[in-house]
This record gives structure tokens, C-alpha cells and sequence, in this order.
């Protein structure tokens, strides 16, 4: 210890130790045949080897990651000179044909019950054998090219009948969800999409459950339905767009034209002596199927209307179903007018509501 007393500095050091010898290396390494520093030719040949297998083995893969990184290049937006189409592009027009389709079915499935399976309205080939259809035309190429656009529709759809003629006990319901009615914004959208698809464009009639095309049972052929608005069509110069209330196309008021006449034409007068039948519209139908009247002499029709929302006149037309006569402005729910009419050959003729052609009945002039 150095703190003993009595023993000199030197003394009171811890003992100092001989010197050793040092381990032999050989007990840490490995034998001196294997320290070399030169690399034996076949050590070097596998070196070289390896390493030009690495560089091909990066080469490939960086011309793979360029060619990949190229090649979705022009997946993502397309080949150049338009040799491909963008896949975004491909994926809105996928999207924009289901749209349509599934729009197609919604239509079918809830509007074609009043305007037509086609969109003819009362102007079906084929109509129901009671009732008919009531809505207006919507397959029309003059209302399609404008006056039915997707902010138009869309109005229509969510607010009702009361946003097309400002007639608040219109049979056209409510439809979208948002205030009352059965169909959501999708399905609201998927229909607009349906009415303002392209003529020239082919859909498939679809399963509305399961998405499937379906086939007809006769030729196993898969339906197929065409869009309604002509891309080609273009009114004739100096037309006037369509009116916003579709029932001033019919009657009573303005004319599609558009032209004002220099001067309102005075009332038709019904002489005292005249021939004056009465008819009721009732449930969108006339309650007398035939009328008969004197031949080459003035006659009225006492029309009252008893449909609370719909618009009846009375026309008259040709036996042959197209060829119009005289007509008579509309009438709204709940009112009454006396027709006039000028002097009618002897014959039989139809008499008709230009808005439900369907309402129908014989004429007889004699």
C-alpha cells in the first residue's frame, strides 16, 4: 500500500512485474500460407465474372424500369399521332355509357308510363289500350337541341310539373329525394344522362339488378337501345327556340314561331241558330265517343274540363289520323269554353285533345 508508513516512496509503490514475452501471432491469425495480398487467377477470373454478371443484372433492370416508366407514360395519355386512346379518357367514356344504360332502365321503370317507352308521349305507336300516355313528347329533335338541356331537366326532376308551365296541380310528380320524392342525385343524374344521349351512339339494354346484358328470347341477340338527341339535326335559320311552356306549342298561346301577327284576330262568333253539343273531359277522356253536327253551317262544342291539373282542347281532324282541320286553343283544369267551328263538309271526321291524342271520338258531319 502507498499510504504505509515508514518505508521509502519507492517502497510504498505496488511491486513492479518482469517483463513478458509477447503471444505468438500465429495464436490470432491464420497461417502464414494464406497472407497473401495477390489474388490467384482463378480468384480473379470469378471477381470479373461476377461483377460483369452485376452490371448486366443492373443494366436489365434499368432499361426494364424505363421501359415500364414509357410505356405507362403512354397508357396514362395516350400514344402519340392518337395511336391510343388515355386511359382516363377510356374510364369517363366506360363510365358515361353505364350511365346512360342504368339511366335507360330508370326511365323505363318510371317515366315511360307517361311519356312513352320511346318518349313519343300520346304520339306512341303502340298505347296502352286504357289510359294512354299522358306526358308530353320528350323524344322531340326541336326540344332536344335546346329547350330539354340538363339544367332544364334537372329542375323539372327535383321541383315537379309546377317549374314547366307554372301549373302547381300538374301530374308530373316530384321525383328527386330531396323533396320528396323516390330517386336520389345519382339516379337523378343517370336519367338527364339517358335523355340527352346521342342517336348515333348503340347502348346495351342491361339487367337491372344484376348489370347483365339482356338477350332477347327469339334470336338470343343482346338488346340494344339508341339516345335520343340527334347531334346533326339544326333548326332552320330564323326559328325561334322551343317555348318553355310546351303547351304554347299546342295551344293557346304563343306559336313555336315565335311570330307575332300584326293584329289579334277578333273571336269567332257563334251564330243564335247554331248547333251546340256539349263534352266533358274527365280522367283524361271525353265522356261522349261520338258527336254529330250539320254539314256546311257553323257549330260550337261546349267543352268544360274536369281534369284538376291537365290541359284539354278539342281539334278536329281527317279520318286519317294526321291530317288536323281546325284546332282550338287549350284549356286548363276546372274550366269551360264554347268552341267555334267554320263549316264542315258532309263526312266523318275525329275529334281530339292535341295534348292526349288518344282522347278521341267520331265526328259526323251531315
Amino acid at each position: 500500500m502507498t499510504d504505509q508508513p515508514g518505508r521509502d516512496p519507492e517502497q510504498r509503490l505496488p511491486a513492479t512485474r518482469p517483463p513478458s514475452e509477447p503471444a505468438p501471432a500465429e495464436r490470432f491469425s491464420a497461417p502464414p500460407a494464406l497472407h497473401k495480398f495477390e489474388l490467384s487467377p482463378e480468384r480473379a477470373a470469378k471477381i470479373v465474372r461476377q461483377s460483369a454478371n452485376a452490371r448486366w443484372v443492373g443494366f436489365l433492370a434499368a432499361a426494364i424500369t424505363a421501359l415500364f416508366i414509357a410505356l405507362y407514360y403512354f397508357y396514362e395519355l395516350g400514344a402519340p399521332l392518337d395511336l391510343t386512346v388515355p386511359r382516363l379518357e377510356q374510364e369517363a367514356q366506360a363510365q358515361a355509357i353505364t350511365e346512360v344504360e342504368r339511366g335507360y332502365n330508370l326511365y323505363q321503370a318510371n317515366c315511360a308510363r307517361c311519356h312513352g317507352p320511346n318518349g313519343l308521349g300520346p304520339e306512341e305507336p303502340s298505347p296502352p289500350a286504357v289510359g294512354g300516355y299522358i306526358g308530353p313528347k320528350l323524344n322531340d329533335p326541336m326540344k332536344l337541341f335546346a329547350h330539354l338541356n340538363a339544367t332544364y331537366l334537372r329542375n323539372v326532376l327535383e321541383v315537379g310539373g309546377r317549374y314547366v308551365c307554372g301549373n302547381p296541380l300538374s301530374a308530373m310528380p316530384i321525383w328527386s329525394d330531396r323533396n320528396g320524392g323516390p330517386l336520389n342525385y345519382r339516379q337523378i343524374q343517370e336519367i338527364i344522362a339517358f335523355l340527352r344521349s346521342s342517336a348515333d351512339q348503340e347502348y346495351e339494354v342491361r339487367d337491372p339488378e344484376l348489370n347483365e346484358p339482356v338477350h332477347d328470347p327469339v334470336t338470343g341477340e343482346v338488346k340494344t337501345f339508341h339516345g335520343w338527341v340527334d347531334p346533326s339535326f339544326k333548326p332552320e335559320p330564323g326559328s325561334t327556340p322551343y317555348p318553355a311552356c310546351y303547351l304554347d306549342a299546342i295551344g293557346g298561346g304563343p306559336s313555336p314561331s315565335g311570330s307575332p301577327g300584326a293584329s289579334a284576330s277578333p273571336a269567332p262568333t257563334l251564330p243564335p241558330e247554331a248547333t251546340v253539343e256539349d263534352l266533358v273531359a274527365s280522367n283524361v277522356a271525353f265522356d261522349k265517343a261520338a258527336l254529330e253536327v250539320p254539314a256546311d253551317g257553323v257549330f260550337g262544342i261546349r267543352f268544360r274540363n274536369d281534369d284538376p291539373g291537365q290541359t284539354h282542347d278539342v281539334d278536329i281532324r281527317q279520318t286519317d289520323g294526321t291530317t288536323v282541320v281546325q284546332s282550338q286553343p287549350t284549356i286548363e283544369g276546372g274550366k269551360e269554353i264554347t268552341y267555334v267551328y267554320q263549316p264542315l263538309p258532309a263526312g266523318e271526321y275525329q275529334f281530339f285533345c292535341s295534348v292526349h291524342p288518344f282522347m278521341s271520338g267520331t265526328l259526323t258531319s251531315r
